[in-house]
């Protein structure tokens, strides 16, 4: 636990690190806060409401992180930075807001992580949680942050946490823990491959139930021999495990032998979000929800905004919007996952900035299911090298124009899908931007 004699150093005033200046602030810890910025948001603020608080902004000062018995990074603040690891070589700990979540968290935590639809099976499993009745706390790296849901009323916590925040947290000990799929992102940031997965196995750090997908080997960690390991996937299930199974000529979701619910009983479409739906099942059922509050619960789901969101159809043409899709196995899911589910092709709105990925993965999946790809951002040309003649590519300067001309090339039965694969920051704000320009653009059209 935190102790009065000790001396600690919030780095990096992003949401993360107000929620731990809040924290700290609350508990009378003794501390200051640094920025790489010169002028960060919200330090006018932080001077006004804490005007004897240490502040250093600028280019980090070695000697200056020194001081502190513990440094609590933000998310945003890369690890390799020079001198958090001239600090840490000098004995300094570097932790982050989910480690302090963590030593204060009072009831069982479901923890969630992956390259892509943590989002999604997050926001199930607390709305499953609040359906059989649980005073259920959601949030981490979507809504709340972590520390902000902290309350002796809670009775379980569903966390969703980044690679980022994994990075600087050292004992997480939740009740049960996924990662439900690993695929290359953020390469600007981690050295390797390799290195962005054991980032992301560091969710599994003293847990006592795990969830893993059976169909991605990456996901899986080593598991001791008295540890509990619940599966999902598409296949057909057998002991300890969630997937399809058929009877009648139907697809049900199933629990080992026993069939569940109709998958056509599903308002989220394609196969990824099938798969969604069984890791959801499965956290839940890891830490005793009832089975019938979880699938009322996925009868009345209808998905996230901004991932694989349909937005309207208009001559025979779905638009979805899955602006979400930052990364290439986000898109890879988005197209195989509705590709089974239409009688057309898919027109493709990608681009933006690849942060370094191998983009070569979209290849085969573009070649089988797109009738072409419409390219918008940075990395257009780049990605149009990568693809080659795998589909009709269409390079154009805005969002608008690849809207305008993805309807031309459109044929009934087919979908007009944003996933970008890439990052947006070249062109929006953020994903949330770019998704929300197209579904006005799409909703506008006569």
């Amino acid at each position: 636990m935190i102790t009065a004699d000790h001396f600690y150093i919030v780095v990096g005033l992003g949401n993360s690190g107000m929620s731990i200046v809040r924290f700290l602030v609350n508990r009378g810890m003794l501390f200051a806060v640094a920025d790489t910025r010169n002028n960060p948001p919200g330090l006018a603020a932080l001077r006004r409401t804490h005007p004897h608080l240490e502040v250093c902004c600028g280019e980090l000062d070695v000697e200056f992180l020194c001081r502190a018995d513990e440094l609590y990074v933000s998310p945003g603040v890369d690890l390799a930075t020079y001198a958090l690891q001239a600090a840490a070589a000098r004995g300094v700990k570097l932790s982050g807001d989910i480690d302090l979540f963590a030593r204060y968290a009072k009831a069982p935590i479901v923890a969630i992580s992956g390259s892509n639809a943590k989002s999604t099976v997050t926001t199930l499993v607390g709305e499953m949680a609040a359906m059989a009745g649980k005073r259920v706390a959601v949030g981490g790296n979507i809504g709340m942050l972590a520390l902000d849901l902290l309350s002796d009323d809670i009775e379980l916590y569903v966390i969703e946490l980044s690679s980022f925040q994994l990075d600087t947290t050292h004992n997480l000990s939740a009740e049960v823990a996924t990662v439900l799929n690993i695929s290359e992102d953020h390469m600007n940031r981690y050295s390797s491959f390799t290195a962005y997965c054991l980032a992301k196995h560091r969710i599994f750090q003293s847990v006592k139930q795990l969830v893993v997908n059976r169909h991605d080997a990456l996901s899986c960690p080593l598991i001791g021999e008295n540890q509990t390991c619940w599966t999902f996937g598409l296949s057909k299930p057998d002991f300890k495990s969630f997937g399809i199974r058929e009877k009648n000529g139907e697809q049900y979701l199933a629990f080992e032998f026993q069939n569940l619910m109709l998958v056509r009983d599903l308002k989220i479409r394609g196969a990824h979000n099938q798969s969604n739906a069984l890791a959801a099942l499965a956290l839940g059922h890891a830490v005793g929800l009832p089975f019938d509050a979880m699938l009322a619960s996925l009868r009345m789901f209808t998905g996230l905004e901004h991932r694989c969101q349909w937005v309207r159809n208009l001559n025979g043409v779905s638009y979805y919007n899955d602006s979400k899709a930052t990364n290439v196995g986000a898109t890879l899911a988005a197209i195989e996952g509705l590709s089974s589910d239409i009688d057309g092709k898919i027109v493709l709105i990608a681009g933006g900035d690849s942060k370094g990925a191998n983009l070569k993965d979209l290849i085969k999946p573009v070649a089988t299911h797109c009738r072409a790809v419409v390219l918008i951002g940075s990395d257009s040309n780049l990605i149009y090298a990568t693809l080659g003649n795998a589909a009709l590519q269409v390079r154009v300067m805005s969002l608008n124009d690849a809207i305008i001309h993805s309807r031309a090339l459109a044929e009934p039965g087919d979908v007009v899908l944003l996933s970008p694969a890439c990052a947006s920051f070249d062109m929006f704000k953020n994903y949330e931007e770019r998704g929300q320009l197209f579904t006005r653009a799409v909703e506008a059209l006569v």
